[in-house]
């Protein structure tokens, strides 16, 4: 196997960054948040192909984004704008001030812009402290979450719901499918997608209010390994019926969260059994 080399010295990447400055219209620093982008989606994909999780083809960009640091953005904290320069003499102009999460940001700092074909997104982060009280281990099993805290026991979050409705929808888009109709095909997929959304926002959500102050440890799938081909074909449509990363990265998103090995994680405890 053949080991993909990124370049990284200066004269290359000053060779490119002139290139790409030839007929940009735009400031210099949207070439330069490009460059850096790609050496990061292409240092990802390298790490991904040297372990056997990638192919041998070069990664492309589904959407295209460009990411503006915060040193280059215009902040008005008071009028809760914001103002991106695109080039001399022209800027984007944002407001925050009407909208319905104003409240939930209060004393919030902007981050770093991202900017896509069709919206504009601006990340809040707060440095607010949290004291931890609780820390809760998190099993990932096929039909639930189980959850153990020395004070307050075992915690089990049912997913058999979820399962359920997967199946559902599985047998009805093989229907769909074998018919010929891609509309109503595609329709399912939107209505799976809505479901899966909505059974996974609301226990996170349960979690998040009943274990204030609480870091919740995942352990650390690995997704591509869990559906690969060579386990068997029932066990991987069993695993890719639980989107286990999914709800990881949704429990991130709105409570503290650590993620750790998942090899030996479920032995019984020598100590406490």
């Amino acid at each position: 196997m053949r080991i993909p080399i990124v370049p990284r010295d200066r004269v290359f990447k000053k060779r490119l960054r002139d290139m790409l400055m030839k007929d940009n219209p735009y400031a210099a620093h949207w070439v330069d948040s490009v460059i850096r982008t790609a050496y990061s989606i292409m240092e990802n994909w390298r790490k991904r192909y040297l372990k056997g999780r990638a192919r041998k083809v070069k990664p492309r960009i589904r959407r295209r984004f460009a990411r503006c640091k915060t040193t280059l953005i215009k902040i008005d904290y008071q009028a809760k704008t914001i103002r991106i320069t695109l080039k001399q003499g022209e800027y984007l102009s944002i407001s925050w001030r009407s909208t319905w999460f104003g409240h939930r940001v209060r004393g919030w700092a902007v981050g770093e812009a991202m900017i896509f074909d069709d919206r504009v997104v601006i990340p809040f982060k707060s440095s607010k402290e949290i004291y931890v009280r609780k820390v809760i281990g998190w099993d990932s099993n096929e039909p639930s979450l189980d959850g153990y805290e020395p004070s307050i026991g075992f915690i089990h979050v049912d997913l058999k719901p979820l399962q359920s409705m997967k199946i559902l929808y599985e047998r009805k888009k093989a229907i769909a499918q074998s018919r010929g109709k891609r509309e109503l095909y595609e329709k399912y997929v939107r209505r799976e997608r809505d479901r899966e959304k909505d059974s996974i926002n609301k226990p996170s959500a349960g979690l998040r209010m009943l274990f204030q102050n609480t870091i919740h440890v995942f352990e650390d799938l690995d997704e591509e390994d869990l559906v690969s081909r060579k386990r068997a074909k029932n066990r991987r449509k069993r695993n890719a019926r639980t989107p286990w990363r999914r709800i990881h990265r949704r429990m991130s998103e709105v409570a503290l969260t650590a993620h750790v090995d998942p090899s030996n994680t479920s032995r019984e405890c020598p100590r406490c059994g």
